[in-house]
Parts: structure tokens; sequence; C-alpha cells
């Protein structure tokens, strides 16, 4: 609420992630015990496992903040992902869980009405952070039942599919934080690297633009869940590459757009009137050359 209402340092969310993070964790149990197979890594060691169980839910959390850059995007994806870990923790009968994915799919749902475009509320830090926070829960929780081969509906590359059921904040985040650092800047700083604003330099509407994310989200949960057979590290470069090659073309198809267009430049007099050895050409000037030239 601090953050937005007077603005906080990126270092002080940071902390109170952590702080977030270690209470679930340590009162709760929750904990990212073993990788099925993802890259030949099985059963983790203790402290291995709790780093990458705080690193999930940093990532997590902040990926769903970061996504919150147009109308109805985190709140539409926030609902997806709720809705389909709740649906599954319902079948398996871990009712807590259940009814911790509904209950925000249902807040979601209700706060999309006045959120999509033209948009009259938002939910900030507040809701974003949140929204990341429960959904970091349950994916948590996800990995460590859907993996279990005693449960009621035990699933085959479990990480893989829990990445699937991510892809859209997890993969923006992954690779914009990746971009920064890559330039030498903080990690947090903003910039228009975000999916969603490729897709707007496209000429989408903030409407199309979240309906496009949600239905590519909802195509990599039902790709991750129908090939989850060929194996967890097989299914993550799968995904992975997937999501990298469908941002590469966007990003590509944005910087044609932005492109600079060559200006037509030709003579005043009608070509006819002027002698064959002394008719100009028409001239392709790139006008940002010409520009950067001045």
């Amino acid at each position: 609420m601090k953050d937005d209402i007077v603005g906080l340092s990126p270092v002080k969310k940071l902390v109170g992630q952590l702080v977030a993070a270690f209470t679930i964790i340590y009162l709760g149990n929750l904990q990212i015990r073993n990788m099925y197979g993802a890259f030949g890594i099985g059963e983790l060691p203790y402290h291995f496992s709790l780093l990458l169980t705080y690193f999930t839910f940093i990532v997590a959390v902040n990926a769903f903040n970061l996504i919150d850059g147009i109308d109805g995007l985190a709140g539409s994806v926030g609902l997806l992902v709720s809705a389909v870990l709740g649906a599954y923790f319902l079948y398996v009968n871990e009712p807590l869980y259940a009814v911790m994915g509904f209950a925000l799919a249902a807040g979601l749902a209700g706060f999309l009405i006045y959120n999509i475009t033209p948009a009259r509320i938002f939910m900030g830090d507040t809701g974003s952070l949140l929204v990341g926070l429960v959904n970091a829960t349950l994916i948590v929780k996800f990995i460590e039942v859907a993996g279990n081969p005693a449960g009621k509906l035990p699933l085959q590359s479990v990480p893989a599919i829990a990445f699937a059921i991510l892809i859209i904040p997890l993969f923006d985040t992954l690779r914009v934080f990746a971009i920064r650092m890559s330039r030498g800047r903080s990690p947090f700083t903003a910039d228009r690297h975000h999916i969603h604003h490729y897709m707007l330099a496209l000429g989408l509407s903030h409407s199309q633009a979240t309906l496009i994310a949600v239905l590519s989200n909802i195509a990599f949960i039902v790709m991750a869940y129908s090939l989850q057979g060929i194996g967890t590290t097989a299914l993550l470069m799968l995904i992975g590459g997937a999501a990298f090659g469908a941002t590469t073309v966007l990003f590509l198809l944005k910087k044609r757009k932005e492109a600079p267009k060559p200006v037509m430049v030709a003579a005043s007099e009608p070509a006819d009137s002027i002698p064959s050895i002394t008719k100009p050409k028409i001239l392709r000037v790139n006008t940002e050359s010409v520009l950067q030239d001045k």
C-alpha cells in the first residue's frame, strides 16, 4: 500500500517479499524438494531446495507485478492460473488449496469487470504482489502434490507443466530481467521490452493483447499436459523454445513496423519536359539517417 501511495524502493519491496516467502515456506511447510528428472536432477539437497523455493516465490511474485502494464492482463492471467490450480486441488482432495485458488479467481473475476478497457480501477502493487504470492504458493504445492506417484492424479514432467501454467508472467519476467542485466541495468528498471508492449506497438488494443496472452497461456498448458510423457527436460526445452520463438516473431514484427519508411523525392517539373540526360532519378532517402546526420 505504501508503494502505491508514496513509492517504495525495489530493495525494500524485495525485503518484504522475502519476509512473506519465509512465512509461507516455514509455517506452511512448503518446499520444492524434487526436480523430477529435469536436466538429470532428482531429489534436491535441503539447502538448495530452500534456495530454489525462495527463487520461485520471488520470481512469481514479481512476474505478476511486472505484467500489470495494461488493462486486464495481470488480472486475467492471474484468474486463469488460480482457477486451473484450484480445479486440480479440488480433484485431488486438497480443499485448503482449492479454496485459495477459487477464492482468488472469483475475486479477480469481480475485479476485471472494472479493469477491462476502459479501466476504472487498477490493482496496483497491493493487488499484483498478492496475486503473485498466492499463485506462487499454489504452484509450489502443485509441484509437490502432482509429482507424488501415489496421489489421485499424478502427473509426469511436473516442473515443466508448472512452468507452462505460469508461462506468460514467468517467461516474460525472466526474459526482461536478462535483457536489462545484459545492458548493465537493474532488473527492476522500467522499459518497453515486455511482451504486451510489443503487441501494443503492433497496433493491438489492451483488450486484444490481453486476450492473445490468455489464449497463448491456455495453449501452453494444453501442450504441456498432452506431451508430459516426453520427459521433464525435453518438455521444458520445448516450452521455452516455443515461448522464445513466439516472442522473437513479435519483436521482429514490432521492429519492422517501427522502421522508418523511405521518402520519395521527385522533380517538380514533368519528366517529359526534362532532357533525358538531366532527368533526376527518384531517390529513396532514409529519414532516420538524415536526422542523425543533422
